[in-house]
């Protein structure tokens, strides 16, 4: 086997970085109260990400729970908040650097989400391999950004953004199961008043399983025998189909003459929650032109270039982290992570270079954490 490798110009080359210290500005701090052992609950840093990561090393290696970046896509165009037109060599190494360095401060249950899109995300992809270990890459969500079709668009409508899952270590690392949704519970009924509540019925048969020499057979208390049908295998061990006969946990029609099956309860799902699905539509997480109107409540004169919707941001902290856990940005951008996890009750830190730190971040977590922003 070949192993390969993503190589460019100027990737030897290493920045020397020397241990930083994270300075204090009493005049922008707001109702912050320090553990009494040099760190805070929530941090926003002001100044060069590579270097506050550095700096972040000392306090917070192996202890981020969850990492969640958005970094300039690297399309060629100009925004108003930053350039976005780096030299494909220079962008890698930028993110490769840093890359790094958020990987000595996650926790080694924890996970990295970077949003991209198609101009890098296939070279990220081979670069997060190299620093995290293929064996650690999680899933590429595709998050449908935009609900309007580009007319104009010379080749495809471009309509969605990707976010890169990775996890330091996947063996430790699970996401939280979601809630279940309204219309995932139309179909439970309880036709035959069972104790246990809403029903629907689900086969007993799989598409795999344990070949069994002579075939399977079994014989419910009513006398109906029951196989799987040809080229299934028997989803249940006969001890559990008896269990489940004995609870009257069997449905076999309302004459009694149906297929047999098990009645699935509803109260038991929602208990155990569903996984994620890897495409999150618009509907679901929100898109492009909601994330605006929220950036608009906290600076209507100058609104963010591109923010990412506050439940885009929810539902990934909701799959990654629990309350109380360290969640990290050092992209931020408009403080949309920070806002997000302060809302949810987790421990924030955010690092931003621009000006936006000043007039976009700052008054947003005012409003934040004073309670006046609760939406989400």
């Amino acid at each position: 086997m070949n192993r390969l490798e993503l190589t460019w110009y100027g990737k030897a080359k290493k920045q020397r970085l020397e241990p930083r210290l994270l300075l204090k500005q009493e005049e922008m701090s707001y109702r912050q109260n320090s553990d009494g052992g040099g760190v805070f609950d929530n941090q926003l840093i002001y100044g060069d990400n590579l270097l506050a990561l550095k700096a972040l090393e000392q306090d917070y290696r192996n202890q981020v729970k969850c990492v969640v970046i958005d970094p300039p896509y690297n399309t060629g165009n100009a925004f108003t908040h930053y350039d976005d037109g780096l030299e494909h060599s220079i962008w890698l190494s930028l993110m490769k650097q840093r890359l790094e360095l958020i990987k000595k401060l996650m926790a080694e249950d924890g996970s990295l989400w970077i949003s991209i899109d198609d101009d890098e995300v296939h070279y990220l992809k081979v670069l997060c391999d190299e620093i995290f270990g293929r064996h650690n890459f999680i899933a590429n969500v595709v998050w449908e950004k935009k609900y309007t079709l580009a007319n104009d668009a010379k080749w495809f409508s471009d309509n969605h953004d990707h976010l890169l899952v990775y996890a330091k270590n996947k063996e430790m690392w699970f996401p939280n199961k979601l809630p279940r949704t309204d219309d995932m519970n139309k179909a439970y009924k309880n036709p035959d008043g069972h104790h246990k509540g809403l029903w629907k019925a689900t086969p007993l048969h799989a598409k795999s399983g344990r070949v069994i020499e002579g075939g399977f057979q079994y014989t419910f208390k009513n006398g109906v025998v029951w196989s799987p049908p040809a080229g299934t295998f028997p989803r249940f061990s006969p001890d559990t189909l008896k269990r489940l006969d004995e609870q009257n946990e069997i449905w076999f029609g309302k004459d009694g003459q149906s297929i047999p099956s098990r009645k699935t309860f509803l109260s038991e799902l929602k208990q155990q929650g569903i996984p994620s699905k890897t495409v999150w539509r618009f509907d679901e997480v929100g898109h492009n032109h909601e994330a605006k109107e929220e950036a608009k409540r906290f600076n209507p004169e100058d609104v963010f270039s591109t923010p990412k919707p506050e439940r885009l941001i929810h539902k990934i902290l909701s799959l990654a982290t629990n309350e109380g856990d360290v969640v990290l940005d050092s992209f931020a951008g408009s403080g949309t992570t920070g806002a997000v996890a302060h809302k949810m009750k987790r421990k924030w830190i955010m690092v931003e270079m621009g000006e936006q730190c000043t007039t976009h971040i700052v008054p947003r977590m005012k409003k934040v954490i004073d309670g006046e922003d609760r939406m989400v």
